[in-house]
């Protein structure tokens, strides 16, 4: 991918469509799109090349066996037999969110191969679909089972099913492609499944629901998002309306289906009140964040306004009570969601990667809806922290969870302590290799006599006033210099109002929201200077604005100086009392084991030394070239006493691309905390209690699988190991006698393999130990006991589980053994 201009490209809707005329613009401001801004920068340039060259192919090779399924689909609604398709709910959900990334790519920079390989993917969707436009495998196929979550029928179990919300995301890259490419391949699958929804949902066909209108909103929110895509690009009043519905009718008839099967609480899946009457920040965060990004679309595009106060409810419920510094929100595990006010844990954060890119999304409508630049700081924030960190400088490894401190040991990301390949729910990779291409897109906004300048970075432009075409050239190294020159090449002398951001973290807190603040000595004012002469202006609605006689070659320069800040947290978040946290910048800074030679919990920063000088360099090669790291001065924990010492800080969002290590963001202010934090990351072997089996190899031990030593990989031979070598009859059980009943998060189980007689098993179940019985471990909704090897695989129980034991019940393949390396048991 070049740095050329992009090509720009103006598309009518589908020529069968019969659409209406719109009037009026959706939002008040209006979002210079991506495809129109040239990136030139050394931060988001780098990035885009890595998402073409690396992230989207290695994407699009993970998410074959959707392309699989569907195909399979295919075959049996075309009668030509074979195998059928794999039991899933949302699988198709990964491959077009990453066919949306696509999508965009190809707006940006011509591509006939992946366009090509973009046709052939929506023919075999094409081939899935019934003909009435229902599109969903399981069902199509019929091998759903009782136990699998999606109900044995269509729209029978809406509330986990992921129906809508797989087809939600194929309206988006429909759109999107449609606007690539001009192609209405997309679209016609997209409309025929909308309009198949309208009936089925909201009027009632006689084929489902014994006739009568289902009127039930999905448990995960996104085809609220999608049909407002739909609208955009094809006119079409329907969709738009249909959004609407979806949304007015959540927590108004919200039943559980009869078993109650696979439901937490109405509050997870955001039902609990009509939206227009919600308060707060709750339930599954990534559910939540869409239905607010919706709220907003919808309301701005239908030219509604009852939607408006529940959303700044909601959005000050969650700057001021439940969103990390980095972004990121829902920070509980087992809800991937939303916690009660100030539960803001570190080690324990979940933060998953989807909700901060959610957090993007709802907040630049924000903005751009309210014109207040506040929204848009939370945004950058998310962006730059919590959202970035969730894929590495190569573009092929990937966070979920996105903790605020690790120990280097503890599987917080699904199965490992670091970075993954992939995951059996694969969210967060889709939805990065869809927002990387669409950055460009949030630095420029417009009306007809204003240009908004909101995300930093170099890059040229060309945007359309009331009085003409302004280029645009910005040259700045944002995020690391704060140093910002625009230069302003209208076609003819015009007059205009320049709005240039502000943000919240130059001027006295690093977010908006009343959960942080800085503490130490405040940084240089920002300063303004137009052709060279310097310019006062006050902060209104966090821009400054710049009104004049604007002509070719003028120059705007904008300086934002970005030393070290220190923030501290609203007392009554627990976990962060007598701690502080770093940023530079829009830039949360975080300590490292590898450049720290140790646990970085041994670092104790006291409020005296926040105000010492710090030293900046740029790393000059590796992963983290060209980023600006800080040595500042510390104590450590050393023996039983405190010593003077240094601690090297990087940015948050490049933790983990040099290997797996300790981290921390938030550092504490005395020697107890450092001391009770170092005591937590060492092993715990007295959490798993006994361990027995049913046959145990020559050789192998049980106590293995505690001796908290880690694999490498399935046929890592410096670690001991159990095994049923050489029985092969099954099943074969482990089981771990707790010393108390204690409450369990997770557990992890690492299967070994030799490549011979050892093999992972064909499947296997857990039970806990309640109350002297034992019982079936109900999963959590998005987890399986699954048999990936080179990984753990860790499954959480779907609520609340106090127990006095795990059993394992193992099913070998035939004729093979089964092994295990490793347990990983997280307690609370």
């Amino acid at each position: 991918m070049t740095a050329s201009l992009p090509k720009s490209q103006t598309v009518s809707p589908p020529a069968n469509s019969n659409k209406r005329e719109r009037t009026g613009e959706d939002y008040p401001v209006t979002p210079i799109p991506f495809n129109q801004v040239t990136l030139q920068d050394h931060f988001w340039l780098p990035r885009l090349k890595t998402q073409k060259e690396r992230t989207l192919p290695f994407a699009l090779e993970k998410t074959e066996r959707a392309v699989e399924n569907l195909r399979r689909c295919g075959n049996f609604l075309k009668g030509r037999g074979g195998e059928l398709p794999f039991l899933h709910r949302f699988v198709t959900s990964d491959l077009y969110k990453i066919m949306e990334g696509a999508a965009y790519l190809l707006l940006i920079e011509d591509d006939p191969v992946l366009e090509e390989k973009m046709d052939a993917i929506f023919a075999v969707i094409a081939e899935a679909q019934q003909e009435d436009g229902y599109l969903y495998v399981s069902h199509i196929c019929g091998i759903a089972t009782p136990d699998a979550e999606m109900g044995m029928k269509p729209y029978e179990h809406v509330i986990h099913s992921h129906e809508l919300y797989n087809v939600g995301h194929l309206y988006e890259a429909a759109a999107a492609y449609f606007q690539a490419t001009g192609k209405s391949n997309g679209l016609a699958i997209a409309e025929k499944s909308a309009r198949h929804v309208n009936r089925v949902i909201f009027e009632g066909d006689p084929n489902y629901n014994e006739g009568k209108p289902v009127n039930q909103a999905p448990g995960h929110q996104e085809i609220e998002i999608g049909l407002c895509k739909l609208y955009q690009v094809t006119g079409e009043k329907l969709y738009l309306e249909m959004a609407q519905r979806f949304l007015d009718i959540r927590g108004v008839t919200f039943t559980l289906d009869p078993d109650g099967k696979g439901v937490m609480s109405p509050e997870y899946a955001q039902q609990h009140a009509p939206v227009a009457d919600q308060e707060r920040a709750v339930g599954h965060s990534v559910r939540a964040a869409y239905m607010y990004a919706g709220m907003a679309d919808v309301g701005a595009m239908a030219h509604i306004d009852r939607y408006d106060d529940a959303l700044d409810r909601i959005w000050k419920n969650m700057v001021d009570t439940k969103m990390h510094i980095t972004g990121g929100l829902g920070a509980i595990h087992g809800i991937e969601g939303f916690g009660p006010e100030y539960d803001l844990p570190n080690k324990d954060a979940y933060n998953e990667t989807c909700a901060a890119i959610a957090n993007v999304f709802f907040n630049h409508r924000l903005f751009l809806h309210h014109r207040d630049a506040q929204y848009f700081d939370v945004a950058e924030v998310a962006l730059l922290n919590n959202s970035l960190a969730g894929v590495n400088m190569d573009g092929d490894r990937f966070f979920y969870v996105n903790p605020l401190e690790a120990d280097g040991i503890r599987l917080f990301n699904h199965g490992n302590a670091g970075r993954a390949p992939w995951f059996d729910c694969a969210c967060c990779p889709s939805n990065i290799a869809r927002i990387m291409p669409q950055v460009s897109g949030y630095m420029y906004a417009a009306t007809d006599s204003e240009l908004y300048c909101l995300l930093y970075g170099s890059n040229q432009t060309e945007i359309n006033l009331a009085q003409g075409q302004v280029k645009v050239i910005q040259i700045s190294d944002y995020p690391f210099d704060g140093k910002i020159q625009l230069t302003l090449h209208p076609e003819t002398p015009q007059d205009f109002t320049v709005k240039l951001r502000i943000p919240t973290w130059a001027q006295d807190q690093f977010v908006p929201g009343a959960l942080y603040k800085y503490i130490g000595e405040p940084a240089a004012p920002w300063t303004l200077t137009v052709n060279g002469k310097a310019v006062e202006s006050s902060v209104e609605k966090g821009f400054v604005s710049l009104s004049a006689t604007w002509t070719d070659g003028d120059i705007i320069e904008l300086n934002l100086p970005m030393p070290l800040r220190y923030s501290v947290c609203d007392p009554q978040v627990t976990a962060n009392c007598d701690r502080i946290a770093v940023s530079r910048g829009p830039l949360v800074y975080c300590a490292e084991e590898t450049d720290n030679q140790g646990l970085v919990q041994r670092f104790v920063l006291p409020e005296a030394l926040s105000t010492g000088a710090a030293s900046y360099e740029n790393f000059t090669e590796g992963k983290l070239n060209g980023m600006v790291k800080a040595t500042i001065p510390v104590e450590e924990v050393s023996e039983d006493s405190l010593q003077k010492s240094t601690m090297t800080l990087v940015p948050y969002f490049a933790w983990n691309n040099r290997g797996n290590g300790s981290m921390n963001v938030w550092f504490p202010r005395t020697k107890a905390l450092a001391e009770a934090a170092l005591a937590e990351a060492s092993f715990d072997r007295e959490k798993y209690g006994k361990v027995v089996a049913s046959s145990c190899g020559d050789g192998d031990s049980v106590e293995a699988l505690t001796d908290g030593r880690k694999p490498q990989n399935a046929r890592d031979t410096t670690l001991p190991r159990w095994s049923s070598a050489p029985q092969v009859e099954g099943p074969h059980t482990v089981t771990l006698k707790f010393p108390n009943t204690q409450k369990v998060e997770s557990l992890g189980v690492y299967w070994a393999e030799d490549g011979g007689d050892l093999a992972v098993p064909e499947a296997w179940t857990m039970e806990a130990l309640v109350d002297g019985s034992w019982k079936p471990f109900k999963l959590y909704v998005t987890d399986f006991f699954g048999v990936d090897k080179d990984m753990y695989v860790v499954v959480h129980p779907s609520e609340d589980l106090i127990c006095a034991g795990l059993r394992l019940t193992i099913t070998p393949e035939p004729g093979k053994s089964v092994g295990l390396l490793d347990l990983d048991l997280m307690v609370n």
